[in-house]
Order: C-alpha cells, then sequence, then structure tokens
C-alpha cells in the first residue's frame, strides 16, 4: 500500500509562510528566505537526495489554498502524477490536467493511495496537513527544517485536535560544512506511530 508522506518546509519556529501571504505573494513576507536549500536540489548532496525521493513520489494531495497560491502547478505538480485537491467547495467546471477536488480527507487519502499504488504520495500544505493528521491518514512526514525564525506567518501544525501524535524519527540529514549558511537545512522524516 503507498505510504502518505508530508513534504513541508518549515521554520525552526513552525511557520511554513511568512505573514501576509497571498495569491501575489504566495510565500508572504520574508518567507522565500524557506527554500534557499533548494538551490541544491540538483546537487549529489542530501538536498539533491531528498528533491530527488519527493519527485519520485506517484501522486499529490494538496490543499486548495496552497494550489491556488502556487498557480495550481500549472496543471502539473512533477511528471504527470495524479494531484487529489483537499477542498470545502469543488468549484465549477472540470479541473484541469490529472487534478481532482475532494471534499473529504479520508476520501482523499484513499484515492490518492489507490492512483500512488506501491508508490509514495506527496502531500503539501498546512491545511491538507492538518486534515490528514486528524484523519490518522498520515504515514510519515518529511520535515525540513530550515535554521531561521520568522515569527509570524502561517504554522503547519495549528489547529490540530488536543490528541498527541507520536513520531518516531527515521532519518536526520544534513548538508555538510560546504554548504552556505543561508543553504543550510536539517531533512527530518518521521514515523506516524498509530
Amino acid at each position: 500500500m503507498a505510504t502518505i508522506r508530508v513534504y513541508m518546509t518549515m521554520s525552526l519556529d513552525g511557520y511554513v509562510t511568512g505573514p501576509q501571504d497571498s495569491m501575489d505573494d504566495p510565500m508572504g513576507v520574508g518567507g522565500f528566505r524557506l527554500f534557499n536549500w533548494l538551490d541544491r536540489r540538483n546537487d549529489p548532496g542530501v538536498s539533491g537526495q531528498v528533491v530527488g525521493e519527493s519527485m519520485a513520489t506517484r501522486a499529490l494531495i494538496a490543499g486548495r489554498r496552497t494550489y491556488e497560491h502556487a498557480n495550481h502547478w500549472q496543471g502539473d505538480h512533477h511528471n504527470g502524477v495524479p494531484m487529489f485537491i483537499l477542498t470545502h467547495n469543488v468549484p465549477d467546471g472540470p479541473p484541469p490536467g490529472t487534478v481532482r477536488f475532494v471534499t473529504d480527507a479520508r476520501e482523499c487519502a484513499a484515492q490518492a493511495r489507490a492512483a500512488a499504488g506501491d508508490g509514495d504520495v506527496m502531500v503539501h500544505g498546512a491545511g491538507a496537513t492538518q486534515a490528514l493528521l486528524a484523519a490518522g491518514e498520515v504515514d510519515e512526514l518529511e520535515m525540513h527544517v530550515v535554521p531561521v525564525l520568522l515569527g509570524q506567518g502561517r504554522r503547519l501544525f495549528d489547529n490540530l485536535p488536543p490528541d498527541h501524535v507520536e513520531l518516531e524519527l527515521m532519518r536526520q540529514l544534513t548538508p555538510g560544512d560546504e554548504v552556505d549558511r543561508l543553504q543550510q537545512v536539517t531533512h527530518l522524516r518521521y514515523r506516524v506511530v498509530q
């Protein structure tokens, strides 16, 4: 069965965007600082490895807000994989490309797992992550933690129910000392303990 894995970059204080994110400024004020590590995505080091793994996923789940702020990924997140957009309201008209709009987190997870077969499902977005965690549908978290404190913005783990979500660290990767300070990141992979 497919593994549903959240792939998110966040600041050390838990923000995935800076303040005042919008369609015109999707990462908010100062939020693009979180993605300096992606400048090394084609390098042979750990950041390249992590990006390669994420691009090998066979389906994508994202929240509607993330999907819209990313300009719909121009209809193709990567390699034509099916995209399942978790939303409260399905828009009128046919969705573009491989996009499917789904209103229930469990149903969204089931459709994405079926589409991915024995591969992995990538999850993007704070809203989708929160909904899938609350529904018990996240298997793993791949967190790219950037050593910066944004102080404000959109937090990844707000709005979760009061139940604990226990995690087991599976992997921790950091680039070597040759990486510029502004491109530093720690890649953490956790298994959700059911």
